[in-house]
């Protein structure tokens, strides 16, 4: 019988995987979007594209640099939760 403890352990390990593979993604975003809005703002240039643009290539090269760092993130908890079901159901 699987308990409310373990299911709450379960989902408080998910929670903090997603948060941890979707960091340097939302950091990286966050950054180059300040950094354009402080560029926008100095030199009054108000077009949407320019901050749209370079946000989404910068997070894809995050996405590329970190890719073996989020998928081992993964890969680890989707093995945990296998071994955690395994032996409560098991």
């Amino acid at each position: 019988m699987v308990e409310q403890g373990d299911v709450v352990n379960i989902l408080t390990r998910a929670i903090t995987t997603v948060i941890l593979s979707a960091a340097p993604m939302l950091l990286v975003a966050m950054a180059v979007g300040l950094i354009i809005s402080i560029f926008q703002a100095t030199t009054q240039i108000n077009e949407q594209t320019l901050a749209f643009v370079p946000k989404i290539v910068c997070v894809m090269l995050t996405l590329l640099l970190f890719s073996s760092f989020i998928f081992s993130n993964i890969g680890g908890f989707v093995r945990s939760l296998f071994d955690t079901l395994n032996n409560l159901l098991g």
